[in-house]
């Protein structure tokens, strides 16, 4: 595998059209694109990553599994939690986002990433005290409740299993002209349909873990984004690359709309902008203990 180190600034698509990066796709993952690890990157906030994994358990001398690690950033913050003496895997099926995390987060003891798809059995890796599951199951509406299932095999008996997602993800907004409501709300339905996206992945969690059997869950409920007044670089830059990516993979939903899937993308980066704006998303936290027998 061949590795093009990249800049943690934003960057845009001339780099990789000029062919200065190379760009390795996963077909089946909706936000496919050339500067995903880039995106995944600039979003992830690490003190807000810090209170969930607080949360959630982690702790010095731990073994943990970052289970859909993307580009690693948040692979990095965990494995600063638990020091000393704790380690960290991460693994993920995007061969482009393990080089990049590789690259930049890999050369420190005590953390590795490896190329799996976790809708397979994960093997050969021994067990975990900890497993750490955050914006994973949003991207898989059909296959969710199996993934589960996998990291389960791998997970400690008495370890903890804990799962993160979003929910009624990028659906609320005020005030969003009725014209670009209506499309947004059929474009989320066309994205569980054709590209097994889940919108409302979230309040799924608690159930994945009941069925399996988990003891001492627990739930939480916390505002991932939360945004009104001035918009960040940051958060315009991820906004309008989801927009951009999502619309692009539907452009037939766009036909009736003026200017087409461009406009759309044009006057939704026009109302993100306006201070006036306010927009949430919340973010469900979940976490169970494995029995000690099954």
């Amino acid at each position: 595998m061949t590795c093009v180190k990249i800049s943690h600034d934003i960057i845009d698509d001339s780099l990789y059209k000029a062919g200065l990066i190379k760009d390795h796709v996963t077909p089946d993952y909706l936000m496919e694109n050339e500067t995903e690890s880039i995106r995944l990157e600039v979003k992830t906030r690490p003190e807000a990553v810090r209170k969930q994994a607080l949360w959630s358990g982690l702790k010095p001398g731990l073994r943990v599994l970052d289970a859909g690690c993307g580009p690693g950033k948040v692979t990095s913050i965990l494995h600063e939690i638990i020091q000393p003496d704790g380690s960290v895997l991460g693994v993920d099926y995007s061969e482009e986002r393990i080089c990049h995390a590789n690259e930049h987060y890999g050369h420190k003891s005590g953390i590795d990433f490896q190329l799996h798809d976790l809708r397979d059995p994960l093997e050969g890796v021994g067990q975990f005290d900890l497993i750490w599951v955050r914006f994973v199951l949003e991207y898989n509406l059909l296959e969710s409740s199996e993934i589960v299932k996998n990291l389960t095999a791998c997970l400690k008996p008495d370890g903890y299993l804990c799962l993160l997602d979003l929910d009624h993800n990028c659906l609320s907004y005020y005030q969003l002209p009725a014209k670009m409501e209506k499309i947004l709300f059929n474009l989320m339905a066309k994205l569980e349909q054709e590209y097994n996206f889940d919108p409302y992945s979230g309040r799924k969690l608690y159930s994945y873990l009941y069925e399996l059997g988990y003891q001492n869950i627990q739930t939480n409920i916390i505002a991932h984004n939360l945004i009104y007044g001035n918009i960040d670089k940051a958060d315009l830059y991820n906004w309008t690359k989801k927009v951009q990516v999502a619309s692009g993979k539907t452009k037939e939903l766009f036909e009736k709309y003026p200017g087409g899937s461009d406009a759309f993308l044009s006057d939704f980066i026009h109302f993100f902008s306006d201070p006036k704006r306010f927009t949430y998303t919340p973010l469900i936290l979940c976490k169970g203990m494995k029995p000690l027998s099954d």
